[in-house]
């Protein structure tokens, strides 16, 4: 799923694109992307592009009179810009925003349509979309640590709820705790003043890190290769690649559709970490330090 570096790397190469242009049409190719029917799409046919802001993991296009698409990419939704006169013709290929200048397309790689797009003509059903989540970069730290411990969380649930923080998933999570040195199970309300200013400046730190990396990498092209797996995160989708601070092999908890990364070593003081369901499988037999694991794969060579 884009997360806030992503989306804010989208948002800066749209607006060059789109700012003060007419959408001349909008192409709906999965009927269940398009989630609104009040008004019709056909109504931000004409409407120029105001501005373009993000609201948590939603991506909104201003239209002039008070009109507003909002879209939210979910787990495979990606976003690309196609010239003028773009024949859309794949299955993934969602919807397809036209301007004079060209064609924003929405695709969809998932046979779970799970994207949305909304047009909205009320600036309170717009602000229906916000989840509350707190603004990450905008945040002192009072103010993120009054969200975090606002309710009891393993951290991993915290970081990732849009009801706390804004715009974070699964892959900068990991990468957020690595950074701050912190287990993704350890329980919001145990945390101590150090350990809530390391979480918060990690935060800030490695969601900034990135989102100057993803500049970076893009250049003046638009973003098309927007993954949750980068190369050169510490953790993420890294499972049984040495951490590049310690070198002990990066483990995993693996539940629903995600899994949570970490080091051992860095983060839970070697102690590894067992999903309900596997702790249940193996019982006695689950290894409970990164020693004990290394010691049962010798014996096997």
């Amino acid at each position: 799923m884009p997360e806030l570096p992503d989306l804010i790397v989208y948002q800066e190469a749209l607006e060059p694109h789109v700012l003060g242009k007419p959408i001349r049409s909008i192409r709906i190719l999965s009927p269940s992307l398009l989630r609104s029917f009040d008004p019709p799409i056909d109504a931000a046919s004409g409407r120029s592009v105001q501005k373009v802001t993000l609201l948590g993991k939603h991506l909104v296009l201003h239209l002039d009179r008070d009109l507003f698409l909002v879209l939210h990419l979910m787990i495979a939704g990606r976003l690309h810009w196609k010239p003028s006169g773009f024949q859309v013709k794949r299955k993934i290929d969602a919807a397809a925003i036209d301007f004079p200048d060209g064609t924003l397309l929405i695709t969809e790689a998932s046979s779970k349509k799970r994207a949305s797009l909304h047009l909205v003509a009320d600036k309170a059903l717009l602000l229906s979309f916000d989840k509350g989540g707190l603004d990450v970069f905008a945040s002192s730290f009072a103010d993120f640590r009054d969200a975090i411990q606002r309710g009891r969380h393993t951290l991993k649930r915290a970081l990732r709820d849009p009801t706390i923080l804004s715009g974070i998933g699964n892959a900068y999570s990991d990468e957020i705790l690595h950074h701050a040195r912190l287990s993704p199970l350890r329980q919001t309300h145990q945390l101590t003043e150090d350990e809530l200013r390391r979480l918060h400046s990690s935060t800030q730190t490695v969601l900034l890190e990135w989102t100057e990396k993803l500049r970076q990498a893009r250049k003046d092209a638009f973003p098309e290769k927007v993954t949750a797996f980068r190369e050169g995160m510490a953790v993420h989708g890294r499972f049984g690649e040495p951490c590049p601070e310690c070198g002990a092999r990066v483990q995993r908890i693996v539940y629903a559709e995600n899994e949570c990364n970490y080091c051992p070593r860095c983060q839970t003081g070697g102690r590894l970490l067992s999903d309900r369901s596997l702790a249940r499988l193996l019982k006695e037999d689950w290894p409970r330090t990164i020693e004990e694991l290394e010691s049962r794969e010798t014996e096997k060579t």
